[in-house]
Formats: C-alpha cells, structure tokens, sequence
C-alpha cells in the first residue's frame, strides 16, 4: 500500500513539474504563432513573447513588426551595413540582420535593458508600454482594438484582433499579422 502511495504521490509531482514547465511564458507566444495579448490592461500583453533575434524568427513578420518599432523609436542603425544612422523606413524587410541587431542593441539600452539584441519578454514589455488606445474595448475579447504605438520619432497604428488577440499593424490600409511562422511584410 506506501509503495503505492509513494507511486501515486510521485505521479503526481511528475505531472505538476511538466505543467510547469510547459507553461513557460518566455516562449508562449510563440508556440501560439502570434503575437498575443488579452485584458483590459493592454500595457502588459507582450510580457509573454517569444525571442526575436538574428538566430530566431529571423525571417518573420514577428521580425518586421520590431522593425516598425525601431522605425518608431527613431534608433540608432550605425554599424555592420548601415546607410543613413537612423533606422528608417527603408530597413523594415522582415529580416532580422545587422542593422536590426545593433538597432536593437541601441533602444535596448536607451530604455535601461540588457543590450544583448535580442528581443524577448523583457523588451516587447517595454516596447508595448508606447500602445494608446484608440478605438474599442480592452475589457471585451469580442471587441476589436486598435492602439496607437507612439514612439519618440514616429507612430503607427496596431490592432488586437477580437476573441483571438493576435496583434498586427497597419502599413497605410493593409494590416499585417504579427506572426512567427511567416513574413509577408517586405
């Protein structure tokens, strides 16, 4: 019967451990294969984001959506590549290479992070403290919401798409979803 019991108890322990890992927020997002966020408090949504870096959604809409935060941040591209010191519209490709690397490195410790290039929780968290709220409903899933991120240099519009919570952007009127696992932005 205690061999039983010592069994079951470790049975027990073994799932809760594998619960808690599988339930890692550092990665969350990605596995869902999108951007995400849910809540009436918007300023938090991308605390669970995956990484984003030069060996890491590399080639991904996920990649131009930082992209457009770069732009919007006005930072700083000087180094490997670089053609004008800004980052500039002209850099959002979707491809996350030496001038985004070193662009990030930048704002990163600009904001007081880690300057390590490499975008995870820690800097999409301080990146979506920019969202303002333009239109719709943070309480209701069911609601469409579209924010405005407001950066030092530039703004663009975002939206949080009803019941699922994937984000996406604007580029004029075509809306791109902010995904890991493809690039159609250019």
């Amino acid at each position: 019967m205690t061999r039983a019991r010592l069994a079951a108890a470790g049975m027990g322990a073994a799932v809760v451990a594998t619960l808690t890992v599988s339930a890692s927020p550092a990665s969350a997002s990605a596995s869902w294969g999108y951007v995400r966020g849910v809540g009436a408090e918007f300023r938090n949504d991308w605390a669970a984001e995956g990484t984003v870096s030069a060996s890491s959604y590399a080639r991904s809409n996920v990649a131009c959506f930082w992209q457009y935060i770069l732009w919007a941040e006005g930072a700083d591209e000087l180094g490997a590549g670089s053609d004008t010191g800004v980052y500039d519209k002209s850099d959002i490709d979707g491809i996350f290479g030496a001038n985004t690397t070193h662009a990030t490195k930048n704002l990163q410790a600009r904001w007081g992070l880690d300057d390590d290039g490499l975008v995870g929780p820690n800097t999409f968290s301080k990146a979506d403290d920019n969202l303002v709220l333009y239109s719709g409903n943070t309480s209701n899933v069911n609601s469409e919401v579209i924010f405005h991120y407001e950066g030092d240099a530039h703004s663009f519009y975002v939206r949080r798409a009803p019941t699922s919570g994937n984000y996406g952007w604007y580029e004029g009127q075509t809306l791109y979803h902010a995904s890991y696992n493809t690039r159609t932005c250019s």
